[in-house]
């Protein structure tokens, strides 16, 4: 079969930011997404172009239009958010991210009335039914589809930099789980998820597709749910690793983060250069690294098995990506990485506050609500 990739105007950008929807009193999650879609719907069977449902009745999608910087993705964000909280302000209900909830069961938790979902949970029992997780999907534009798989292997070598930012699910109903990112591993679980194959040719994509379509593993290109995959249908590099993130600013810094990195390596591409890759077995690791000790994560950099402290190589990737954030006028929000390396992450912040209140999680949704509100993290980890 052949897969077309769609054109897309170079470095372009575009995010899917999921939310919970939670109980103002209780702290717990409400089951109120499809009464927030039927609000915001511009009429009757259409959908809203940026409020989207999700899995769960307990959450809806924010998702943007095509970008060119990042400064355009948080207004547009902020536009549905701002649309959202008109309808759930009055019912009592806050938004909020993070990788899990605290404290919910997922026994309790209802599923969106469609097909392709109840297909989803009829086949994956007990693992779909616990998918009570949340992330941020980051897409940008790559304007020829021969650079697509470089980049995505190149992209790989990043991934535990990209998980410990944006860990934020250290509890697990009500439970510390011991890791940064309890989500990482559990998504993983379901079938085609996890990371992706590292595919040298198009045509061996193609090939893999038509294996999963043949043997009825996957309907449509959109079920295969690596961390890291093309998007053909919109013409983009789509990175899908990070946990739920819990204020707008965050999801400025790794969403630039992201801009830089696939520009950048755009630009070694056009000068002819090699891109950097990494085994699968190392990319395996620094998952399972980088999902346990977060941002203490120490990280395997290339093929001659090379470590250093996340935060240290993020250091000197922020210094190398500057004049590439000048161009696409992102440097500000780029320097923003900064903030959670020195302030610490979700899952940090979110381990405090525990910690201050003799463990209650029911806190650690509070603060999470908080932060939501304020837009920019306003809680420190000591």
């Amino acid at each position: 079969m052949q897969i077309p990739f769609a054109a897309s105007e170079r470095s372009t950008i575009g995010v899917e930011w999921e939310l919970a929807l939670v109980d103002q009193d209780s702290g717990d999650l409400r089951q109120v997404a499809q009464t927030v879609l039927d609000a915001v719907a511009p009429g009757q069977d259409v959908e809203h172009p940026h409020i989207k449902q999700e899995l769960l009745l307990n959450t809806v999608e924010v998702v943007t239009g095509v970008c060119s910087t990042v400064r355009e993705v948080t207004e547009d964000l902020q536009r549905s958010i701002d649309e959202i909280r008109a309808i759930t302000d009055p019912l009592r209900v806050e938004l909020m991210c993070a990788g899990t909830h605290p404290f919910a069961r997922w026994t309790q938790q209802k599923v969106t009335d469609k097909q392709r979902y109840a297909t989803l949970i009829d086949r994956t029992q007990w693992w779909g039914r616990q998918m009570l997780i949340y992330g941020v999907h980051v897409h940008v534009g790559i304007e020829d589809r021969d650079k697509v798989l470089p980049i995505s292997r190149a992209m790989l070598t990043h991934y535990g930099h990209f998980q410990a930012l944006s860990a934020s699910s250290p509890f697990w109903g009500g439970q510390d789980t011991g890791y940064a990112s309890n989500r990482a591993l559990m998504f993983q679980q379901l079938p085609t998820a996890g990371l992706p194959f590292q595919f040298d040719h198009w045509s061996e994509l193609e090939h893999y597709v038509d294996d999963m379509l043949k043997t009825g593993v996957i309907d449509v290109f959109d079920e295969i749910r690596w961390d890291i995959r093309p998007s053909p249908k919109f013409g983009t590099l789509e990175m899908r690793i990070c946990d739920g993130i819990p204020t707008m600013s965050e999801l400025a810094s790794i969403a630039a983060l992201t801009h830089c990195l696939v520009e950048h390596y755009s630009r070694e591409l056009d000068a002819g250069r090699e891109l950097p890759s990494i085994p699968s077995w190392f990319a395996q690791e620094n998952k399972w690294r980088a999902a346990r000790y977060g941002m203490d994560a120490i990280l395997i950099l290339d093929r001659d098995a090379r470590e250093e402290l996340v935060t240290d190589d993020l250091e000197r990737l922020l210094v190398q990506l500057e004049p590439v954030a000048v161009a696409l006028d992102c440097a500000e929000e780029l320097a923003g990485v900064r903030d959670i390396i020195n302030e610490g992450a979700s899952y940090e912040r979110q381990r405090a506050v525990a910690a201050r209140n003799g463990g209650a999680v029911e806190t650690v949704v509070a603060a999470l609500i908080q932060e939501m509100r304020a837009g920019r993290p306003v809680l420190k980890p000591s």
